[in-house]
């Protein structure tokens, strides 16, 4: 697996990469625009495909990340419109960085007809990959459970890349903390990932699987809040990420990015934490995270 974590592109695509370097990461993952707008980011920067060639050149795999306002599952209308122009400007700014996807919220329905929710998200992503000629892929990340139950399921999800019109760019971004805040994440000890994952394949999510934000959780199991900890030093544990990180499973998702959204203290990186995944992915339990 490739190993990272979220950096700013606040000084440009090209030194994110080159920051990723520095950190010991072979992975990372970018807002591909301001975060807090679904604003259109028009031309794509130059500096785009000079990322796209480093990373090419230094073995890192990149994912970016859609806008928080990013709803694919609002009803038709002018918000609706912004959404899917947004969407596809993301794929268009990831694609010129050569990004292997880019990671969207499942969405949030507001209505009393959860099936109508549904719809509105298979047809948001329809109409944002209409036409589109690029290979990054749209990523779905499973929810947390935080206002409502939509998009906690390895089933919904996989119904919903099955009924797209081209689901060969669908694919999915397992979010870790939200599998153990929904209740997804099986209960009971360390075995719980081999469960978990046994889970994925029956379902027939994990080949479609082509990212995981890794990301311990502040509070319990089944608590339906989105909030992340330092791996090992939350709710999930070190010997649950211990288990996950060492699986053999992984050899058969070579190249998957594996990108922490773990918060880090002011003036520091995630550096450490890198060093110590990477000691628990080569089945090194004793080691520990600093500073």
């Amino acid at each position: 697996m490739k190993l990272g974590c979220h950096l700013s592109i606040r000084r440009g695509y090209l030194e994110a990469a080159r920051a990723a370097v520095r950190l010991g990461a072979n992975a990372f993952q970018y807002f591909p625009k301001n975060p807090r707008s679904l604003s259109i980011k028009s031309p794509v920067p130059a500096d785009a495909q000079a990322c796209a060639a480093f990373c090419s050149e230094h073995g890192i795999v990149t994912i970016a990340h859609t806008p928080y306002p990013t709803n694919p599952a609002v009803e038709p209308g002018e918000l609706r419109e912004a959404t899917i122009a947004s969407l596809r400007n993301d794929l268009e700014i990831a694609n010129a960085c050569g990004s292997a996807g880019i990671v969207v919220h499942f969405g949030k329905y507001r209505g009393n007809d959860t099936l109508q929710g549904y719809k509105n998200i298979i047809q948001c992503i329809n109409e944002a990959l209409m036409g589109y000629t690029g290979s990054t892929m749209l990523l779905i990340e499973n929810q947390a459970g935080e206002g409502g139950g939509m998009g906690t399921t390895f089933e919904e999800l996989v119904q919903v890349r099955k009924l797209c019109e081209r689901p060969e760019l669908v694919g999915f971004c397992f979010d870790t903390c939200h599998a153990f805040a929904s209740g997804l994440w099986p209960s009971g000890g360390a075995d719980s990932w081999d469960r978990l994952q046994q889970e994925m394949e029956r379902t027939g999510y994990w080949p479609a699987l082509q990212a995981v934000h890794l990301n311990d959780s502040v509070y319990p199991r089944e608590g339906r809040k989105d909030r992340h900890a330092p791996i090992g030093r939350g709710k999930m544990g070190r010997e649950i990420f211990a288990r996950m990180l060492a699986s053999p499973v992984w050899k058969e998702k070579a190249g998957l990015p594996v990108v922490l959204e773990t918060p880090v203290a002011a003036r520091t990186t995630h550096e450490a934490e890198i060093r110590f995944i990477r000691e628990l992915s080569r089945g090194n339990e004793d080691g520990c995270v600093s500073g």
